[in-house]
């Protein structure tokens, strides 16, 4: 029987749950996610939107990405940590943080995108598939 992923916000104020196996995970350059982790990347897991069950309510920022879509990032009003993004052009996904995970470690990251944006202290594994924007189809 596989297990769910659950996760949430620091502090346990919002939870999530989801059935199902991620679509894409990737480590993401761009300088959005570079500013909301401040660091080099973010890194992300993807589900489909069917599997996922959400307890507590998320302050939302919307942001225009390097390709034009609107992501809304949604994150703890009480404790501040990043939980999930959702995208209008796209209502069927949920990406979560990978540090959001209950268990981090079942994060394996299938692709960097946004390689462009990257920095040269930013080292990521060099044997995964880099995209200079956001892979297609």
């Amino acid at each position: 029987m596989r297990q769910a992923y659950a996760g949430g916000c620091a502090c346990g104020a919002i939870r999530y749950t989801i059935d199902g196996e991620p679509v894409f995970m990737n480590d993401c350059q761009c300088r959005d996610c570079q500013r909301k982790s401040g660091t080099g990347h973010g890194s992300y897991l993807t589900f489909l939107r069917d599997g996922v069950t959400l307890e507590g309510k998320a302050t939302h920022w919307d942001i225009v990405a390097d390709n034009g879509n609107v992501k809304t990032r949604a994150f703890c009003p009480t404790c501040g940590s990043p939980v999930y993004m959702t995208f209008a052009a796209n209502p069927g996904v949920f990406t979560v943080h990978a540090a959001s995970l209950d268990d981090p470690s079942r994060y394996r990251p299938q692709a960097i995108t946004y390689a462009m944006r990257g920095h040269a202290w930013d080292h990521l594994d060099p044997s995964i598939a880099r995209f200079q924007g956001m892979p297609t189809g």
